[in-house]
C-alpha cells in the first residue's frame, strides 16, 4: 500500500497567516500538523512508501522538512489558487509520477484525528475488492451540512456521498481519509476526463461509490478540520493541553 499526503492547497481562508507558512507545517500542540500525519501512517505495517504532494510556492519548504524523513515530495508545477490542479488532479498526478499500482491510503494535509489508521486498514480489508472512507458523526444536520455526507447500509456499505448538501440525509461525515482499491485507482482518470471537477477528494468517492463498492468506516475518536482560524485555534488548544502546554487566546506559529 502506498500513502499519499495531500497539502497542494493555497489555504486562502488562513490568510494572511498562509503568505509565509504551508498550512500543514503550522504547527499545534507544539508538533507540524503533517508530523502528527506521519506518526500515524508508521503505525500500518501495510504502508511501504509516503508521498507528500505540494504546489511551487510550498516546494523549498516541504523539501527541506522532509530531510531525515522516509517521504517523497512531489511539485505539482502550480502557483496559485486559481491554476491548482484540485485535490483529485493532485491524486493522479502523484500516481503517474510514482508510478503507482498499488492500493492508495490519501489523507488530506490538514486533517487530525486519533483514530488509528491500522483499524481502518484491517476494517478496508475485510471488505474485499472496495474503497473505503473514515467517517464521523457530526452530532447534528446542521453541521453536517459543512462537510461531506454519507449514507450506509447496515453492513458499512455507501448508499450515497453528497458534498455539502443543503439537506443532509444524514450527520454522518467523511473526513479526508481514504483508502482506494488498486483496481478503483485508474478510475481517477476517466472521472477527471468526464469533468467531474477536480477539487474535493469526496466528490470522486461519490461518483465512485455509484460505480464500484465504497464503505464507510465509522469512528468515534476526536477529529480536527482546519480550515479557518477559529478551527486552527481550537486544535491547536486542545493539543497543548493534551501536552501539558498553556492554552493560548490567539494562534502563533512560534
Amino acid at each position: 500500500m502506498k500513502a499519499l499526503i495531500l497539502a497542494a492547497g493555497y489555504a486562502t481562508r488562513l490568510r494572511p497567516l498562509t503568505e509565509t507558512w504551508a498550512k500543514e507545517l503550522l504547527p499545534v500542540g507544539g508538533r507540524p500538523i503533517i508530523d502528527r500525519i506521519l506518526e500515524k501512517l508508521a503505525d500500518v505495517a501495510d504502508v511501504d512508501e509516503v508521498h507528500v504532494v505540494t504546489n511551487t510556492r510550498k516546494a523549498p519548504a516541504f523539501l527541506q522538512w522532509s530531510q531525515g524523513r522516509q517521504v517523497t515530495v512531489h511539485d505539482d508545477g502550480t502557483t496559485s489558487n486559481e491554476d491548482r490542479l484540485g485535490a483529485i488532479g493532485d491524486m493522479l498526478f502523484v500516481v503517474d509520477q510514482a508510478g503507482i499500482d498499488d492500493d492508495l491510503l490519501v489523507i488530506a494535509g490538514d486533517n487530525l484525528f486519533d483514530f488509528q489508521l491500522s483499524d481502518l486498514v484491517s476494517f478496508w480489508r475485510a471488505k474485499g475488492e472496495a474503497s473505503a472512507v473514515a467517517v464521523r458523526d457530526v452530532g447534528s444536520l446542521d453541521l453536517a451540512s459543512q462537510y461531506g455526507v454519507v449514507e450506509l447500509d447496515e453492513d458499512g456499505r455507501m448508499r450515497s456521498f453528497v458534498e455539502k448538501p443543503a439537506d443532509p440525509v444524514s450527520s454522518l461525515a467523511a473526513t479526508a481519509t481514504y483508502i482506494f482499491h488498486r483496481d478503483h485507482v485508474p478510475l481517477l482518470r476517466p472521472y477527471l476526463e468526464g469533468e467531474h471537477g477536480s477539487d474535493q477528494p469526496g466528490r470522486f468517492v461519490g461518483w465512485l461509490q455509484r460505480h464500484e463498492p465504497v464503505y464507510g468506516w465509522v469512528f468515534h475518536e476526536a477529529w480536527f478540520d482546519i480550515g479557518n482560524h477559529e478551527q486552527l485555534l481550537e486544535a491547536d488548544n486542545r493539543l497543548r493541553m493534551a501536552a501539558g502546554l498553556p492554552p493560548r487566546e490567539t494562534y502563533s506559529p512560534q
